[in-house]
This record gives structure tokens, sequence and C-alpha cells, in this order.
């Protein structure tokens, strides 16, 4: 009998909690963000239901306080109906307006208030009744406060508050026996209103120019971190570069006593090739000083290669991870800088699972597969707990690594597995004197690669080579 995948489980009371504190958490971040020009609020939320809660709620609000204002017009103030309708529409509508263009709707609304003031003075039915605000009017006129503070400056709003309070000021001076206060306490809630939306508003705006200057801080802090690993590989590069050409220099001004019978003209240009590798020399002494940093003075040791691989892997044994080299047997002699590129691909690899899964096994593997010199470091998951990954490092694992085998014309592959390890894998030409094609130069004005931040092992463990 075929078995059938069992049906999804809802999730548990606890999960819904969660995701509800998720979706209100997200709310508020969004309302608090500013939003462009001529866009309602919350318009740049992920979810559908946030994006258009203004909408829901503006409309809620149209649609209660319009046909209550006309029947309480009508009826309580005994005011005409036609002159109510109009009245309740030009007071209530503009709210839709409001959410892209707040200010033309106060206009709007204020307008009508003004203009309702005047009609219920002639009316016969605001005796012991409110005015020259309605309720209605006060109610309508917070939300309309909310979307001035959410969008328009300063200068603006107090320009609002203000005219707001002057009118009030205006109809009690005309008839202060009928106001009743009720434009003091317009004038009170629009300016709790303005001040709090608006403090809502900038510490939106405060968070926003963190988290944009912590992006260009993280983007130039990685910039930074993958120009030092270009120099630190450049500068382990002219040893190995140097040491060809002292070669060369030996072998050119030996020439003569270890070669006999050499004529004139042969002498004369071991000579001239003696003294182009004495001057290439002298110029890559130039670049080195300008490459090494004060703490790179210690540089002095000879570059490691193939052969100082067992000796890292016990160093990191003794580091509490059980690793295991397997070094083939037909690698043979390897270039300077293809063992030395493989030596820290090792290296960074090792300390990434020394730093973010300690005591897991790991596997390395050196052999030579064609004409590519393939290295395998791959690590089993943590026995216990381990510490996140740090994304906003100073570490060189990655960008390193990437780095190395763009130099050769090589290959990287790293990721995680199925099963919580993680691998890093890299083809490195055995013959790199052939030139790469669309090299980048070694320090150029380029932007980090992207992924560079993930899995960043930084510098290797104390008691690693």
């Amino acid at each position: 009998m075929e078995s059938r995948p069992a049906p999804p489980r809802p999730p548990s009371g606890g999960g819904r909690l969660r995701a509800l504190r998720g979706e209100l958490r997200e709310f508020g971040q969004a309302f608090v963000t500013p939003s462009a020009p001529g866009t309602p609020p919350l318009a740049g939320a992920r979810r559908r239901w946030i994006r258009f809660s203004p909408y829901l709620v503006v409309v809620g609000f149209v649609a209660s306080l319009l046909p209550v204002t006309v029947t309480v017009l009508v009826q309580d103030y005994d005011l005409n109906g036609a002159t109510a309708g109009a009245l309740a529409t030009a007071q209530t509508a503009p709210l839709l307006l409001a959410l892209t263009r707040p200010l033309p709707a106060w206009w709007t609304i204020f307008t009508a208030d003004v203009l309702g003031g005047l009609a219920l003075l002639a009316a016969s039915g605001t005796e012991g009744r409110a005015w020259p605000w309605t309720p209605m009017i006060v109610v309508g006129y917070q939300p309309l406060m909310v979307l001035l503070g959410l969008r328009e400056s300063p200068r603006t709003l107090i320009a609002v508050w203000l005219a707001t309070g002057a009118a009030g000021l205006f109809f009690e001076t005309v008839a202060g026996d009928r106001g009743g206060g009720i434009h003091l306490l317009l004038f009170v809630l629009s300016g709790v209103t303005l001040v709090l939306t608006y403090a809502l508003r900038s510490r939106g705006e405060a968070r926003q120019r963190l988290a944009e200057q912590e992006t260009i801080s993280e983007a130039e802090r990685a910039r930074r971190t993958l120009l030092e690993e270009r120099a630190r590989i450049a500068r382990e590069l002219h040893d190995v570069v140097a040491h060809h050409m002292s070669v060369i220099t030996v072998q050119a001004d030996s020439a003569p006593y270890r070669i006999p019978g050499l004529s004139p003209e042969a002498r004369e240009e071991f000579d001239s090739i003696a003294a182009g590798a004495r001057e290439s020399l002298a110029e890559m002494r130039r670049l080195l000083v300008v490459l090494r940093s004060e703490e790179a003075r210690g540089e002095r040791a000879p570059q490691p290669g193939l052969d100082k691989l067992q000796q890292l892997v016990e160093s990191t044994v003794r580091a509490g991870v059980p690793a295991a080299l397997s070094l083939a047997a037909d690698v043979g002699e390897v270039g300077q800088a293809v063992g030395l590129s493989a030596y820290r691909i090792v290296q960074e690899a090792l300390a990434n699972v020394v730093r973010h899964a300690p005591g897991a096994s790991t596997e390395v593997s050196v052999r030579a597969d064609g004409a590519d010199l393939t290295v395998r470091v791959v690590n089993g998951p943590a026995p216990g707990p381990v510490s996140p990954l740090e994304r906003g490092g100073t570490g060189h694992g990655l960008v390193g690594m990437r780095e190395r085998v763009r130099l050769t014309g090589g290959t990287l592959d790293v990721g995680p597995l199925p099963d919580g390890g993680f691998r890093v894998v890299a083809g490195i030409p055995l013959r790199t004197d052939d030139p790469l094609p669309d090299a980048a130069p070694l320090l150029p004005d380029a932007d980090p690669l992207p992924g560079d931040d993930v899995h960043d092992i930084g510098e290797p463990p104390k008691g690693t080579p």
C-alpha cells in the first residue's frame, strides 16, 4: 500500500502568537518609516494587509462619520438637508486624499469646518450643543493630524495647529456663550496628536539613517578587508618571485665561470641579464616597502608549502579538532606559488572549523587531478552548540580563499552540507605561467565579492603555523 505524507500540522498556539508578534512588530516599524512623497503610509511594508491597512482605516472613518454627520446636523442642529450633506461630505471625504496629499486635504477639511461653524451660528439647534465644532469634527480631525504628522515639516505642523486654535478663538470671540469649550478640546487633542506622531516619525527617520550608516560602514569594512588580504597575498608573492629572480641573477653572474669558452657577446648578454635581474629585485624591494605595513614587519620566515600541511593538521588536532590529512602520492613537486596557495586555503578552512564548529571531525585531502591541484576540506556538524556566525567580523577567510584562487586562475566551491557540516573545495592549476583571463588587478578599486562575509573565519587560531 502506498503511504501518503501526513498533512502539515497547523502551528501551535505559541507559534501563532510569535507570528502575530512578528507582524505587529513589522507594522510598527513600517508605520514610523518615512514614506516617499505621493505614497500612503506603510507603503514599504512587505505584507499586503499592512500596506492596505491605512486605506481600510480611512475608509472606515469616512463611512462612519459621513452619515452620522448628516443625521446629527439635520436632526439635532436643525440644519437644512442639502447644506448638511455638503458640509458632511467636505468634512469627511477629503480624508481619502490625506493618505497621499495630507496638506491639501487639511485645507479642504479646515475650510469646511469653518464654514460649518458659520452655518451653525445661524441655525436654531445649537443651544446646549457643541459649537463651532461638532463631535464628529473632533473625531475626524485626529486621523488627519496623524497623516499630517507623518509627512509634513515641523513648521507646517505648527502652522496647522495655530490655525486650528485661531479659528476656535475667533468663534469664541464672536459668540462665547455658545462655545462650551470644545474648541479648546480640539486644540489640545490636535496638538498632542501632532507631537506624538512627529516624534514617532523622527524616531523612524533616525533609525533609517542609522541603518544606512551601518550599511555603508559594513561595505567599507568589507572593502578594507579585501584590500588588506590582497596586500597580504602580494607580500607573500614577493618572496616567491624574489627567490626566482635571485636564482636568475646568480646563474647569470656565474655563467662565465661555469661555461668555458664563452664569446664576448655571450658574456655581455649574461652581464645584461644579471643587471636587469638586480634592478628588478631593487624595484620589488621598493614595492614591498609600500605593501608591508608596520604590523607585517615580522613576516620574514620562509613561506610554507605542501610540506608543512602535516604540521598544520597536527596543530589543529591539538586545538581540539579531530582532523585527518590525506596527501596523494601523485602530487609530487609543485610550484612555490601553488603550494603556498594550497597551504593558506587549508589553513583558513581549518581555522574556520576551530572557530565555528569546534570538535567537528574534519578531513583534508590534497591530490593532483589532471592539470589541477585539488584541495578539499570537509567538516561534519559540531557536536555541541556553537556561537552564531559573525557576519560583521573583520576576518579574511573566504576573502583570502577567493583571491588566491583568482590569482592562480583556479576555482573555489564553498557551502554548507545537508548534515550541518561545511565544505571547501579549491582547484588550483599546477601551471600558473600563463596569463590569467579577465584577472582583476591586485589592488583594484572594486567592490568585495558578494557572500564573502558568510562563514568568515578570520585569522588562524593561536598555535597554528
